[in-house]
């Protein structure tokens, strides 16, 4: 596997050879970036005598003339590893900022990123580092802790380096990882539905699409080909994704019908409205005094039709449950014919739709149950997916 190492301005940056080289006597190829202060510490030399490949420094080098490196180095890797990574680099990345080579190959991957700090113990728990290691966790980095210990400046707290042997078997996670579903076609629904009332009004729901978008990038890092089927949600969908737009539920069952049969699993994380117009108004319903009742008529039961078109395809549902009781849940497992239900409690502001984070709870059709806990909607689609593939590879 192809790695491409960043080495920021610590310190510790010395220990960064000792990776490299552990990383390529499990059989990995490795690439070195250094940014202009870790060359106080290392040298391009020595990484590039230790790998026997180039060490890019300058945003504008080009290995391969005519070649951008960072491009080609981004979309070449299949993970990068940040070790050691400073407060500066930490909150550059959270931010978005690309003003050397390192920051802007970290802006160009679409690969999954492993972030290891190093750093002064007050600077480690600063408010600021803390809230873009945060930041980027939520947006799929995996970040190896530091441990407790002396650091440079005399001091003894949490900043050292994480030792090299975890290091490297976080690398080794992340990677199997990313290899998981390769060969894996899975179709995704997400986001809300809109049904029109008349032109202008609809009715629909507060979903966001961010978990629906969490499980298609989470799906995608993991080596799938994804397909969504996505209504009219606010978050963006990732790169990588063939991406199906419809409105109404009616047009998302049509689509889902049409498409799953070619597709191994079908993860329906939509909230697609139940009801609809019995007969939509043309043009502007006006205002009077009176009262006024709407006729609506039940929409099609998308998960449930995907089971009869595609009886060969892993189907994973997904509930919005007003409480944390799973037995509606268990219900619609068997009623809908899925191998498992993903619910999740709507009444906790820190898991209602918008929101960051997720909790769910995974119903199988056997009955069993598994919790992810309380994290950011990315992790929990990671988890979710792992413990899809664990309940396939044990089934008994």
């Amino acid at each position: 596997m192809n790695i491409l190492l960043g080495v920021s301005g610590s310190v510790s940056a010395y220990r960064a050879a000792d990776l490299s080289r552990e990383l390529m006597r499990q059989g990995h190829t490795v690439r070195v970036c250094l940014t202009d202060a870790a060359q106080n510490f290392v040298s391009a030399v020595l990484f590039e005598t230790l790998t026997s490949q180039p060490c890019l420094v300058d945003t504008f080098e080009e290995p391969t003339v005519g070649r951008m490196a960072h491009i080609d180095w981004a979309r070449q890797a299949d993970v990068i590893v940040i070790a050691p990574a400073t407060a500066n680099t930490i909150n550059k990345l959270a931010n978005g900022l690309a003003d050397d080579m390192l920051s802007t190959l970290a802006l160009v991957t679409t690969r999954p990123m492993i972030i290891c700090p190093a750093m002064n113990p007050q600077m480690y728990v600063h408010e600021t580092v803390q809230t873009s290691l945060r930041h980027l966790i939520s947006r799929g980095a995996t970040v190896v802790e530091p441990t407790e210990g002396d650091v440079a400046s005399g001091e003894t707290g949490v900043g050292k380096l994480a030792p090299i042997e975890r290091i490297v078997e976080c690398v080794e996670e992340v990677l199997f990882s990313s290899q998981a579903l390769i060969g894996k076609k899975i179709l995704i629904t997400s986001g809300p539905t809109q049904e029109p009332i008349d032109s202008v009004r609809y009715i629909s729901n507060h979903s966001s699409g961010k978990m629906g978008s969490a499980v298609a990038k989470a799906a995608l890092q993991m080596g799938a080909e994804v397909t969504v089927i996505a209504g009219p949600q606010s978050e963006p969908l990732p790169i990588g994704a063939k991406v199906h737009s419809v409105t109404t539920a009616q047009q998302m069952h049509d689509q889902a019908v049409k498409l799953a049969p070619s597709f191994d699993w079908v993860i329906a994380v939509a909230a697609v409205a139940d009801y609809r117009m019995s007969a939509p108004i043309e043009g502007k319903l006006r205002r009077t005094e009176d009262s006024m009742t709407l006729d609506l008529v039940a929409n099609p039961d998308v998960i449930a039709a995907v089971a009869k078109a595609a009886p060969n395809a892993l189907l994973v549902g997904f509930a919005a449950e007003p409480t944390s009781e799973t037995t509606m849940a268990q219900e619609k497992i068997k009623r809908k014919g899925l191998f498992a239900i993903a619910a999740n409690d709507i009444s906790n502001p820190s898991t209602t739709f918008g929101s960051a984070q997720n909790h769910l709870k995974l119903i199988f059709n056997d009955g069993s149950i598994a919790e992810s806990g309380l994290t950011s909607k990315f992790q929990c689609s990671i988890w979710l997916l792992k413990q899809i593939i664990y309940k396939c590879a044990n089934k008994s």
